[in-house]
């Protein structure tokens, strides 16, 4: 079998981008493709996506996958995900590959046993025809006997906007434009088209905006999504300029390194400045308990916490 060599598209780094940044929305799609019952208060630990697979002749090949983390609820599952703009040929091989490698990562010996357990998969096309399958399949000939497993298909396509919000499958939202992607012509001569298209987008843009003032995603999460959208657009729609930009006027322009990574940094710091100080309270009100001179804890405090002269007497 000749050599597999794998390209990372942006949609790809775009899907990434989503599920490790925003891990809130991996359940409900899990529940989606997979059946599950997830509540939204499972835990979610991430693996390495860097695989190193073993070559004839000893070289190590290194394979990055888009996702593979583990579940914490009732019971604990791995899972692995990618995401495909189409099928092709190579993909069932990569993922045995990736599948594998990520069993072998945890895989346990006892005594003279090996065992291995394989992740459950599933692929997001972004694209479909007639012909792509419900399910892949990959079977595995063994001298103790066969053994078959599905790898799940996703085609967001099939998804409109109803069903996206109505399920939480908000992860879909950035590729929601690969639905249109054959009108762009159309929508590039036809303002009036055009404009429909945009207030799709605006519907999109309110719902998400209420979904965070209902607290139910996070302004981080929201900006993100709209962010990844605007990703998606501009190589989608590389060629369709009117239809770009039209649609970005509606999104807005780039926020994830500027406003989200921004809300989620200002988050940060504010919780190590609350935790400092509670803190410096903290050690003030021990201090005075032991009857210790103002003076002494305002020192003391100053020296600890790197506090100005001005600063530490507030806090006496």
């Amino acid at each position: 079998m000749e050599e597999i060599r794998v390209t990372n598209t942006p949609y790809d780094d775009v899907f990434r981008t989503l599920l490790n940044d925003c891990s809130a929305l991996i359940l409900p799609m899990l529940n989606e493709v997979f059946g599950e019952h997830y509540s939204g208060r499972e835990k979610i630990t991430f693996s390495p996506n860097e695989h190193f697979l073993n070559q004839q002749g000893g070289n190590e090949d290194e394979r990055i996958t888009d996702t593979s983390f583990k579940v914490e609820g009732e019971e604990t599952k791995k899972y692995h995900m990618e995401c495909q703009s189409s099928t092709d040929n190579s993909m069932l091989v990569r993922f045995f590959e990736y599948d594998t490698q990520i069993a072998l990562d945890e895989g346990e010996i006892k005594g003279n046993v090996l065992t291995v357990t394989l992740p459950h998969s599933a692929v997001l096309f972004l694209r479909h025809s007639p012909s792509t399958p419900e399910r892949l399949k990959t079977r595995v000939v063994t001298p103790g006997g066969t053994v078959e497993y599905d790898i799940r298909v996703m085609k967001s396509r099939q998804y409109g906007l109803e069903e996206i919000f109505g399920k939480g499958l908000l992860l879909l939202i950035p590729f929601y434009i690969f639905s249109h992607e054959a009108r762009f012509e159309e929508y590039e001569k036809d303002e009036t088209k055009r404009e429909t298209l945009q207030e799709e987008y605006e519907q999109i843009k309110n719902r998400l905006e209420e979904l965070s003032i209902q607290g139910t995603i996070s302004e981080y999460t929201k900006c993100t999504i709209i962010d990844m959208s605007n990703k998606v657009l501009e190589h989608i729609a590389a060629k369709f300029e009117s239809v770009r930009e039209g649609v970005r006027a509606v999104m807005g322009g780039r926020v994830l390194e500027y406003e989200a990574k921004k809300i989620k940094r200002e988050g940060i710091e504010q919780g190590i400045e609350q935790g400092i100080e509670q803190g410096i309270e903290g050690t003030v009100s021990i201090l005075k308990s032991l009857g210790i001179p103002l003076q002494t804890i305002q020192a003391q405090i100053q020296e600890q916490y790197h506090l100005s002269p001005e600063i530490s007497k507030k806090y006496l």
